[in-house]
């Protein structure tokens, strides 16, 4: 492959970032070529020295969407991210998704378990309230106080889970985009 082939398949691999990006990293494998050139080396052994193309294009396109995922975090973004960083290869999709799959579902398990403390709390609380006001009553043996206490303990307890599950999402999505990162700076060396 020659300078101008391995120039316009980059530059066809590139194509969804931005313009001034793309000129920029063009400018960089132009100057690798004329560095080559001017050591007296051919433009087949700097292609073979610089790797596929196609392969640096996709690395490029996996740093730009997380560097976007960092700058304007979204689950959208991330998940751009992650996509893009599966696609540098099979190992990237094994390593990347799957722990990133279940750590996912572990955090909407806990959102879950703080809606239905939350949930369970007040319907205890309002429930005890409400009984001596209906002509049918379930009675479980507790006293009305403990039964109320019950519920606003429940209900903080939801709301505490829930307000450490928000602060694991962060910590979630700062440590996905950092681990995005510390893979494609892998990949790339």
């Amino acid at each position: 492959m020659n300078r101008t082939e391995y120039i316009q398949i980059l530059q066809n691999g590139l194509k969804g970032l931005p313009e001034n990006e793309i000129m920029d990293i063009l400018y960089d494998y132009e100057e690798h070529f004329e560095v080559g050139l001017s050591k007296g080396k051919s433009e087949k052994e700097i292609t073979k020295e610089l790797g596929d193309p196609r392969s640096i294009a996709r690395t490029y396109r996996a740093s730009s969407k997380i560097t976007e995922a960092a700058t304007n975090p979204s689950p959208k973004n991330l998940l751009k991210a992650i996509l893009a960083a599966m696609a540098l290869g099979f190992f990237n999709l094994v390593i990347v998704l799957g722990p990133f799959l279940g750590i996912v579902g572990l955090l909407i398990g806990l959102y879950g378990v703080s809606i239905g403390f939350i949930v369970g709390g007040i319907s205890s609380f309002f429930g005890t309230i409400v009984a001596p006001f209906f002509p049918y009553s379930i009675s479980i043996g507790v006293h009305p106080i403990i039964s109320i206490s019950f519920g606003i303990g429940l209900t903080a307890l939801g709301l505490l889970i829930g307000i450490g599950c928000f602060y694991l999402t962060k910590l979630l999505y700062q440590g996905a985009i950092k681990y995005l990162r510390w893979n494609i700076d892998i990949i790339t060396k």
